[in-house]
Parts: C-alpha cells; sequence; structure tokens
C-alpha cells in the first residue's frame, strides 16, 4: 500500500514541477510577446512601417489614392453646367411665362433631390464593392501587423524565461525558509 502512495505521490510531484515548467514558459511568452518597447528598439523600422501603415489606413490614405489615380487615368472631371435642365425643357419653362421662375425653382429642386438619391445609391454600391475587396486585405494586413507586434523571437524569450525561473527560484527558497520558521531573506524587485 505504501509503494502505490509513494508512486502517486512521485506522480503528483512529477505533474507539478511539469505544471511549473509549463507556467514559467508562458509567462516568459507572455512577457516576450507584449515587450513593444524591447521590439521597437530591435527594429524600429518594421515598428515605423506598422505604424505609419495603421495612420495611413486611419487617415483614409486608401481612398485619396484611388481618387488621386481615377484622376490620373481619367483626368479632371467636367465642371457642371450653369442649369443641368435639357434644352427642351427650358424652352417649356420659358414659355409659361412669370411662373416659369416657381416652376424652375420646383422642378430644379425636384431634379437636386433626385441626383441626391441617385448619387446615395451609388455611393452604396460603390462602398459594398469596395469592401469586399478592401475588408480581405485589411484583414490581412491587420492580421499580419498583430502577429508581428506579439511574436516571440528566441534570444528575447531565453532571457525572460532565464528570469522568471531565478524569481521563481528565489520566491520557492522564501517558501522553503519561512515554512522551516527561518527568517525569509528580502530580494530587490520581485
Amino acid at each position: 500500500m505504501a509503494t502505490e502512495t509513494d508512486a502517486a505521490r512521485d506522480r503528483v510531484l512529477a505533474a507539478r514541477a511539469a505544471l511549473g515548467a509549463e507556467l514559467e514558459t508562458l509567462e516568459a511568452s507572455a512577457r516576450v510577446a507584449v515587450d513593444v518597447p524591447a521590439k521597437i528598439r530591435r527594429s524600429p523600422a518594421k515598428a515605423a512601417a506598422v505604424a505609419g501603415g495603421a495612420a495611413f489606413v486611419v487617415l483614409g490614405g486608401p481612398k485619396r489614392v484611388f481618387r488621386a489615380g481615377k484622376r490620373a487615368v481619367l483626368g479632371q472631371p467636367a465642371p457642371l453646367p450653369d442649369s443641368m435642365l435639357p434644352d427642351e425643357i427650358e424652352r417649356t419653362l420659358r414659355a409659361l411665362g412669370e411662373d416659369g421662375d416657381k416652376v424652375r425653382g420646383a422642378l430644379e429642386r425636384d431634379f437636386a433631390a433626385y441626383a441626391r438619391q441617385a448619387s446615395r445609391d451609388r455611393a452604396g454600391l460603390r462602398t459594398l464593392l469596395l469592401l469586399g475587396v478592401a475588408r480581405p486585405l485589411l484583414s490581412a494586413g491587420s492580421r499580419a501587423a498583430a502577429k508581428w507586434l506579439f511574436r516571440t523571437d528566441d534570444e528575447s524569450f531565453e532571457g525572460r524565461l532565464a528570469h522568471v525561473r531565478e524569481r521563481m527560484k528565489r520566491q520557492t527558497g522564501e517558501d522553503r525558509g519561512a515554512s522551516s520558521g527561518a527568517p525569509a531573506e528580502e530580494t530587490p524587485g520581485s
């Protein structure tokens, strides 16, 4: 019976040690992943590129580049005419006499409302098409930026892991010293 108990105790102690090692690895990995200032110091060009790309997207850079490209390919849009009504309607309005100004105003207001609504409808379709193309690109870009930001490199990870293991040894030593009745030492920085 004692051998089974000892074996079970040994398995529990081994599992506890493995858990401790995994926790140390997890802590070191998490600390390296969120150590953004160290990443910026190691590769400032990459950090500047990520920040610049984010600023470009946030400030509407893709829309501006698209408009500039459209102007470069298609040229400047033609200016709007003074009167947007066809000649036939203009003649009909002139034939109405004094009430023509009132009719002209009503027609121009109605036509302007129609033009605004049609513009909104076209903008909605254009936005839908752009989102269909831009959303996957932005998603992939933001995923790549997040992956770069939270990645761990071996050198930093090993350093953090050694630091965590050293701290754990000090704490374990303090716990054993406190449980045996010996005074625990004060360690700076823990």
